[in-house]
């Protein structure tokens, strides 16, 4: 496993993700958007099944027009996370946070399919109803622990990772005085001369 992180790290592309000024924040960035919506559009249904808000709306009406987004926010963050990880794969595959991020989205999406398999059949049922029954009430609420779980573990991977690209010599080519607005070819100001005393 090692070799196919060592192997994953020495792409070209991550190669280009880690010494590009850019590219790295800007995917990050990206990233987080889409954790953001995905949570943000999974709580709304989850809200809806505990009967916290959109009460008045059908379940199946809800949840068609938002799911569709979910996926494609979700296809977002795992394209601009596997980004993230190519970059520094070595590190990030022994990353205790990490690993625990991947083991919570893994078991959100279990109990994503255990909902859509077992309660979801009897949604007939309940679909007008303000509050979905006690098996769709636990799913909801273990749906937004995991996802918070999520959230929490991804942010601390950022706090508990070190890079293992900073032990090369940053890039000749890149010039942060250019990149803060400054000019690094601009000499510094001549210190005041005083004129001396008559």
């Amino acid at each position: 496993m090692e070799n196919l992180m060592q192997g994953l790290f020495d792409l070209g592309l991550a190669n280009q993700i880690r010494t590009s000024l850019f590219a790295f924040p800007l995917i990050e960035a990206a990233h987080v958007i889409a954790i953001t919506l995905v949570f943000g559009t999974i709580a709304v249904v989850d809200l809806r099944l505990l009967g916290v808000a959109s009460g008045h709306r059908p379940y199946t009406k809800l949840s068609s027009e938002l799911l569709k987004w979910t996926w494609l926010f979700f296809a977002l963050a795992v394209i601009t996370g596997g980004l993230m990880f190519i970059s520094n794969a070595v590190v990030y595959f022994n990353n205790t946070p990490f690993r625990i991020k991947m083991v919570l989205m893994l078991l959100a999406g279990i109990n994503m399919a255990v909902f859509q398999l077992l309660t979801e059949k009897s949604v007939k049922l309940w679909d007008d109803r303000p509050m979905a029954p006690a098996a769709g009430r636990i799913a909801a609420i273990l749906s937004l622990c995991l996802w918070i779980g999520v959230i929490c573990a991804g942010r601390v991977i950022g706090f508990t990772s070190t890079q293992k690209a900073t032990e090369a010599a940053p890039p000749s080519d890149v010039n942060f005085d250019d990149f803060l607005g400054g000019d690094s070819t601009e000499p510094p100001p001549a210190e005041p001369v005083t004129p001396p005393a008559p």
